[in-house]
């Protein structure tokens, strides 16, 4: 006879984010009061390792000096886009968690970019169906958005992302002290999900923002420290609240521009990093919500002189490569990656939001004319 059992079970998570300064010096607790006696196998970026000497030896003596359960001297891998071109810093990540004998009741430091993060987020997630992974984000985009998220992975078959888990990390620590050795591109960077989210969930922030884009363009510290910080809030509560943190639908409700971004990422070999490449596709995608009506013109214009104060170019001439159908054949990629029907979220006002399922190609090709349009105006916004 035919049988059959239907469970429902649910799981609690928990997302911590600690905002401090200067985690490695002498008295500061975060980390050692995290780890709690715990064995801790520290993984460094190799570009952060390289941008700052002695940064490795200050975390080997920090451990020493509070006490912390560091398994070796801090491993230094690959880090920037390399990271995520293969799986060598995967395997290598998985080797050093398997000699030290790291268990689900250790930890994985990680301590670099968002890309770096994801690579080691990945080897932590699939060592003994995943180990507790800290990751410490040492830039503007990570520290405001992809490091305090619950997805990892790396790029395959040409895709970005395509091999990778959800795996809530046991704690993200946020150390503005870190940004200080990015050079102005690297500050940059991480800010267009700031104006991302903003125009997505907080008009307060997206005005906060455009008064404060002198300072921010001009990388003062402090200033990119307030953005970053309500950036990570606001995308750390959508991931608590909205009901798919491990995106179970067809949609991501806060990935305006990030359909091109992705596609754009791939066309230029990485030449765009990914925040330049976000601020071409949301500039791309705010057109588009212009065009069908959704958003306004005076708003969209607002949003776009935001990009182009905060350094940001907001075109690439490979999005009219052989005529804009390489541009366009993102759309199916983005929908193919959730599965389901197309679903992207466009604005409808500063601070709200709506979902589309089509998005016409004449709408996205007239877009791409006007960007290409502005960028050659006299005033147009350069990176």
């Amino acid at each position: 006879m035919d049988d059959s059992l239907d469970l429902e079970f649910t799981v609690t998570y928990r997302h911590r984010i600690f905002f401090t300064e200067q985690a490695f010096a002498a008295g500061n607790r975060v980390l050692a009061d995290l780890f709690a006696g715990a064995k801790v196998i520290p993984i460094v970026d190799s570009g952060l390792a390289n941008s700052r000497p002695g940064f490795v030896g200050e975390i080997a003596a920090y451990g020493r000096a509070a006490g912390v359960n560091f398994t070796r001297e801090p491993l230094v891998l690959t880090g920037g886009e390399p990271a995520k071109k293969d799986s060598a810093v995967v395997k290598a990540a998985l080797a050093a968690i398997e000699a030290d004998k790291i268990c689900r009741h250790s930890y994985v430091l990680a301590i670099g970019g968002g890309a770096f993060l994801d690579a080691v987020g990945f080897a932590a997630a699939t060592a003994h169906r995943g180990v507790r992974l800290v990751r410490m984000p040492t830039t503007t985009l990570g520290q405001g958005d992809a490091g305090v998220g619950v997805k990892n992975g790396i790029n395959t078959f040409g895709k970005k992302n395509f091999t990778g888990a959800f795996a809530v990390p046991a704690a993200v620590v946020n150390d503005l002290a870190l940004l200080a050795s990015l050079d102005a591109r690297g500050l940059r960077d991480g800010l267009v999900e700031a104006v991302k989210v903003s125009l997505l969930k907080d008009p307060v922030f997206f005005g906060n923002l455009e008064k404060e884009a002198p300072l921010l363009a001009a990388g003062d510290i402090p200033a990119i420290g307030r953005a970053v910080r309500r950036s990570a809030e606001l995308h750390a509560r959508h991931i608590a609240g909205n009901g798919d943190p491990f995106e179970l639908g067809s949609a991501r409700p806060l990935d305006l521009g990030h359909w091109a971004a992705h596609k754009l990422e791939s066309m230029t070999n990485h030449r765009l990093t990914h925040g330049e490449a976000v601020a071409v596709g949301l500039a791309l995608d705010l057109l588009c919500a212009r065009e069908l009506g959704f958003f306004g013109a005076a708003e969209t214009a607002r949003a776009l002189d935001l990009l182009g104060a905060l350094g940001f170019r907001i075109y690439a001439p490979e999005m009219h490569q052989d005529g804009g159908a390489t541009m366009l054949a993102g759309l199916e990629e983005f929908r193919e990656h959730l599965g389901g029907q197309l679903t992207l979220v466009l604005p409808t006002a500063i601070g709200r939001s709506t979902q589309v399922h089509v998005m016409p190609t004449d709408v996205v090709r007239r877009a791409t004319d006007e960007l290409r349009a502005r960028d050659q105006q006299p005033c147009a916004a350069r990176s």
